[in-house]
């Protein structure tokens, strides 16, 4: 599997790009059906390019998530039946994503997160990363989404695509991970809530201690955390794995994810080095 590492590309379409979080089940889907074809493009301009994507549940799975507060655990029945509505609701924004990347013509291959992880105390503990190995060998593009996933301690919880993300580092080593979102990067704060808020264009360990409790937390429903927990997750992953960098950037722009693939010298949003 590390043989993959010089060409190997993760990306995530957040949930408040591809969803409006703000009503519930609410695709985006002038959105999702350009960004499938912005990734088509991106492939087909390389060839050797191995592409993970992954994407956000959004007003789908988090709705559901929030209300039955899945992501803390699960034990009752009524947390069950929410622990199967939430994966069922995640599952259904997968379907809507996969069938926009089939139509341009990617393999697009989903492979549910659920059924090849296990969780301790809500944090990822073992799983099987083979399958999306083989993918890539075959060919296929796997899409993976954050998920509910069965835990050794409390039941039930939630994984984020970007935790799924930092678990498949180390078997993939890929030079790039790129998260596409509703904002243009990161800035020195919340840029929907102060005008005063200024793009960075690059962070590192260092700068984000500074701006931390600016950054704020989604708008809408979201129970894996906000910009400055994501942020402090993508300063973990570039630190835990040499040559990464993470690019931080917004995916309604057109073009903007099309270029964070394919490697412009002129990236979009903010770029994250250990």
């Amino acid at each position: 599997m590390r043989g993959y590492a010089l060409r190997t590309v993760f990306l995530k379409l957040g949930g408040s790009l591809i969803t409006d979080k703000r009503k519930e089940e609410m695709p985006r889907s002038d959105v999702i059906e350009r960004l499938a074809h912005e990734i088509a493009e991106a492939l087909r301009m390389d060839p050797d390019l191995r592409l993970v994507l992954g994407h956000g549940s959004g007003s789908f799975g988090h709705v559901h998530g929030s209300r039955y507060g899945t992501r803390h655990g699960v034990n009752t029945p009524d947390q069950w039946l929410g622990f199967a509505a939430t994966g069922d609701a995640a599952a259904r924004l997968n379907r809507l994503v996969v069938s926009a990347l089939l139509a341009t013509g990617i393999p697009a291959w989903s492979i549910q997160p659920g059924a090849i992880l296990r969780c301790r105390n809500g944090a990822v503990a073992g799983g099987s990363a083979e399958t999306i190995a083989l993918a890539l060998a075959r060919g296929l593009t796997p899409v993976v989404f954050g998920d509910v996933v069965l835990d050794e301690e409390i039941g039930g919880t939630i994984v984020s695509t970007e935790e799924l993300f930092e678990w498949l580092l180390p078997y993939f080593r890929p030079r790039r991970l790129v998260l596409a979102g509703e904002v243009e990067g990161i800035y020195t704060a919340d840029p929907q809530l102060d005008r005063g808020a200024t793009l960075l264009r690059e962070l590192g360990p260092d700068s984000l201690a500074g701006i931390e409790q600016g950054l704020g937390k989604s708008h809408g429903v979201d129970v894996t955390g906000g910009m400055s927990a994501k942020a402090a997750q993508a300063i973990r992953m570039v630190q835990a794995t040499p040559g990464l960098e993470v690019i931080v950037c917004g995916g309604l722009r057109p073009g903007n994810v099309l270029a964070a693939l394919s490697g412009n010298r002129d990236l979009p949003g903010t770029r994250i080095k250990g």
